[in-house]
């Protein structure tokens, strides 16, 4: 086995929503790995000070994925600026905890742009010239409510399972042109975010570790290294798949 097939070492990687949370750890960990690393988002502030976390490792380019005119020109930019880009990460998106009843049509029409046009916008302009190439990897972020049913997330569980739909068809569609494309779905992750929850509801969080047969929340970094295992040379012959890092949640009982 050659190791330098998990290698990033001269590889380009644009990774949406990449200033905090998961994004954030698969940019470190790509960094590490050697990789050229460009962070998006809408936030300047938070870009920057992720840059500055990553020493030198990384850059930004601020872009909206919501504002699809924009990715075009985005896209340009970035392969102008950077090089021909071969690793995308899709992770960019937002949540909305509400229940299906009172989900208006502008907010559920709001989070599929986000997590769902957005991301097929990106993925077909970077696509067109990974395929020029004959070669890439596309990486979406799903979720576990692309896998089974959660309760009050209707607008969240519709996007991510449209990621999941679109990143089969993009992988059937790419492949035989050189550019793989997979998903990836965490799932109970370690953040502040999740222990407030955890904190403010007991039982919920019980019933996650116990359904979790590894019995332990995942952290932002299982996401990413699964993301530089998809990345990297020693995936080449795997496409289409929804890799699921979530400590056997979505299996358990």
């Amino acid at each position: 086995m050659k190791h330098s097939h998990f290698d990033l070492t001269e590889k380009i990687a644009v990774i949406t929503g990449g200033g905090t949370g998961l994004g954030f750890g698969i940019a470190r960990v790509f960094a590490d790995m050697n990789c050229k690393v460009i962070i998006t988002g809408r936030r300047e502030k938070v870009l920057k000070s992720a840059c500055e976390k990553l020493t030198g490792r990384a850059d930004y380019v601020v872009n909206d994925v919501t504002k699809l005119e924009s990715i075009p020109d985005f896209v340009e930019t970035v392969e102008q600026k950077f090089g021909p880009i071969d690793i995308l990460v899709n992770n960019a998106g937002i949540n909305l905890k509400k229940y299906v009843l009172d989900t208006t049509d502008n907010e559920f029409n709001h989070i599929l742009q986000t997590n769902l046009n957005g991301l097929f916008a990106m993925s077909r302009e970077m696509g067109k010239r990974m395929v020029k190439r004959n070669k890439g990897s596309i990486i979406n972020v799903t979720s576990m409510a692309a896998i089974y049913g959660i309760p009050k997330v209707i607008a969240y569980s519709a996007s991510k399972a449209g990621v999941l739909g679109l990143t089969r068809s993009l992988a059937v569609d790419l492949s035989p042109k050189g550019v793989r494309v997979n998903a990836i779905a965490p799932g109970f992750i370690e953040s502040p975010m999740l222990h407030t929850a955890f904190n403010s509801d007991p039982a919920r969080k019980e019933k996650v570790l116990s359904r979790t047969p590894l019995q332990k929340l995942g952290t932002p970094e299982d996401v990413a290294y699964a993301a530089a295992y998809l990345a990297s040379d020693a995936s080449s012959f795997i496409t289409g798949v929804n890799l699921p890092v979530d400590g056997g949640n979505s299996i358990g009982f």
